[in-house]
């Protein structure tokens, strides 16, 4: 074990180990020669008025097998980390055997993605083979937040309707799962104004994505938000360069509806994706691209090119 904060505790571990084997055969040896207590060879224990304890020695056949228990204890110990922080003599461990089983799968794939080389997300896309695999890694590793169906839920991005925050095409979804990104908008309640500000704001967001909210509130609050269009832009058609969403599209990360972005200009917003790039190999790395890539451009539109 290689988390012992020194080296005393891993000997008081093997010490302790090793204790417990010997102290085994010890209660083995002094049970094998406990005396009869009665003439009767019974323990003078009786249940039931008439139900004795005898007390006849140990099977021969049980002994040799708790000695034998003991023996295989200690040659495992001493063949695979167990004695505190040694190692074993096979240097055997979970992490080695783990990298062993990963190098042969990559060995064992590496002809398969060699076959990719050279491709981009637009050709990889039109391949069957590649897309079964981009298909599995995502559903190993991405659906959990994304989604089976990659459509996302609250909080997690629809990767199919094309609409990205930060930028878009192969080279920014590739840089997104190997680095991950963070998405932040601040809170804006004090650039805003007053509470009933905040919601003549939060109705004319509404509005412009053509979305049910209340006209006059919007009116108001369309001074107002000169505070957003800094990231958002004067038209609310948002900044791809700095995360900042298109507003007019009816596409709702965080929840739609009044109090939705009410509360969004109140508390704002983080966002996170973590880096990816430690769980794959560069060639899984390019497969899951394109395949990510191949969710929000319809076959229709690949079949054309």
């Amino acid at each position: 074990m290689s988390d012992f904060f020194n080296a005393g505790w891993s000997v008081y571990v093997g010490a302790v180990t090793m204790a417990g084997l010997v102290f085994c055969l010890i209660l083995l040896m002094i049970a094998s020669r406990r005396k009869v207590m009665a003439t009767d060879n019974t323990t003078g224990h009786v249940w039931d008025e008439d139900l004795r304890e005898m007390n006849n020695p140990l099977p021969r056949w049980w002994m040799g097998l708790f000695v034998l228990t003991v023996v295989f204890s200690v040659a495992y110990l001493l063949l695979y980390p167990g004695l505190g922080s040694s190692p074993g003599a096979f240097g055997w461990s979970s992490t080695g055997q783990w990298q062993s089983e990963q190098d042969k799968a990559r060995a064992t794939m590496a002809p398969v993605y060699a076959a990719f080389a050279g491709q981009g997300a637009e050709q990889l896309a039109k391949n069957p083979q590649a897309m079964a695999i981009g298909e599995r890694l995502f559903a190993n590793n991405c659906a959990q937040c994304h989604g089976a169906d990659a459509r996302g839920g609250k909080s997690f991005p629809n990767l199919t309707d094309g609409d990205w925050l930060g930028g878009t095409g192969e080279e920014y979804i590739h840089k997104t799962i190997v680095e991950g990104r963070t998405g932040m908008m601040p809170p804006m309640a004090a650039a805003v104004g007053t509470a009933d500000d905040v919601k003549n704001v939060a109705n004319y967001v509404l509005s412009l994505s053509g979305s049910a909210h209340n006209d006059v509130a919007a009116q108001l609050g369309k001074p107002k938000f000169a505070a957003c269009a800094a990231c958002h832009g004067p038209d609310g058609k948002g900044n791809q360069a700095l995360g900042a969403p298109n507003l007019t599209d009816k596409v709702w990360l965080h929840g739609w509806g009044e109090a939705a972005i009410t509360s969004m200009i109140n508390t704002g917003r983080t966002n996170v994706m973590p880096p990816q790039g430690p769980r794959f190999t560069p060639e899984q790395v390019k497969v899951l691209t394109a395949y990510v890539w191949s969710l929000s451009h319809s076959t229709q539109q690949l079949a054309a090119k």
